[in-house]
């Protein structure tokens, strides 16, 4: 019984040995062995290795991670106060690099990532406007700052793949200076149009003043010339009139007299029976009676 027992036990250690003596790394990921906390050997691949009992092993992701940074405060050329969002992109690089200076844990890598890139992206963003933050590749981060950025990466261990703008919003009181702005800047215009309308319905008061006054000048002119030509005409047939009959002429010019001289109402004309009217009359019955 007693050596069964120890067969069982040693069959026992002999498996667990066994299975602390070797490891597998899967597809897409590299392993290191430590040992006491330091590392032993190299980078290990995809497959299955051996190592020692008393060896750890720490296995790392080599696809490309993407750790997301948001509520980010930014500053813009125009003084506005961003609340910006963005995404870095990174990949094992060096993996004994990475564990040296991460311990190889991925949340200190992006938080590590984070402080080298945010200083950067802030003073890219601060040289440009407003409306071009969201519009410039990676906020405006030329590739000389990326560059360096990446080359500090690359000391954790890491590769920077890329970085880019997620969502670019204005905080609270910058968004209410805006619509201020805006406000005021529609008012402005409001006013303009106005403005502008009025002067507007002035011109058209006095082009529509100018023609009326042009439009009477010349019906005035062209009345008077059909006044003149009446009158002219008139006078033509009077005058051939009073050249067949001197008579009739000379009562006519006396009948204009006395309607000039009888101008108001209330006149009395006084007239001798000795005078030409009475003559005139006289005769004029008597051709009458004689007819």
């Amino acid at each position: 019984m007693g050596a069964r027992l120890a067969i069982a036990v040693a069959v026992v250690l002999v498996v667990v040995l066994g299975w602390r003596a070797v490891f597998v790394v899967g597809q897409g990921s590299s392993s290191l062995r430590t040992r006491f906390g330091q590392i032993v050997g190299g980078e290990y691949g995809p497959g299955l290795h051996l190592k020692s009992p008393l060896d750890e092993v720490h296995r790392f992701d080599r696809r490309v991670i993407t750790s997301v940074y948001a509520g980010e405060s930014f500053l813009t050329r125009d003084r506005q106060e961003l609340s910006v969002d963005f995404y870095l992109k990174w990949r094992l690089a060096d993996v004994r690099e990475f564990y040296q200076n991460t311990a190889g844990d991925e949340d200190t890598a992006a938080q590590r990532l984070e402080d080298l890139v945010r200083g950067r992206l802030k003073s890219a963003v601060a040289q440009e406007p407003l409306s071009a933050v969201s519009a410039r590749p990676r906020g405006g981060l030329g590739s000389a700052a990326f560059d360096a950025a990446r080359s500090a990466a690359r000391m954790l261990g890491v590769e920077l793949v890329d970085l880019q703008l997620q969502r670019v919003d204005l905080t609270d009181e910058s968004a209410n200076v805006v619509y201020q702005r805006m406000e005021q800047g529609f008012n402005t215009q409001a006013l303009q149009a106005g403005a502008t309308g009025a002067v507007d319905a002035d011109k058209v008061r006095a082009d529509a003043d100018r023609k009326r006054a042009d439009t009477l000048a010349d019906a005035t002119r062209q009345a008077a010339h059909i006044r003149a030509d009446a009158d002219a005409r008139a006078a033509a047939i009077y005058a051939q009139a009073y050249g067949r009959n001197p008579e009739f002429a000379a009562f006519t010019q006396s009948l204009k007299a006395y309607k000039s001289a009888i101008g108001r109402e209330g006149d009395i004309l006084v007239i001798t029976p000795e005078g030409e009217f009475f003559k005139y009359l006289q005769s004029a019955g008597g051709h009458a009676t004689g007819h």
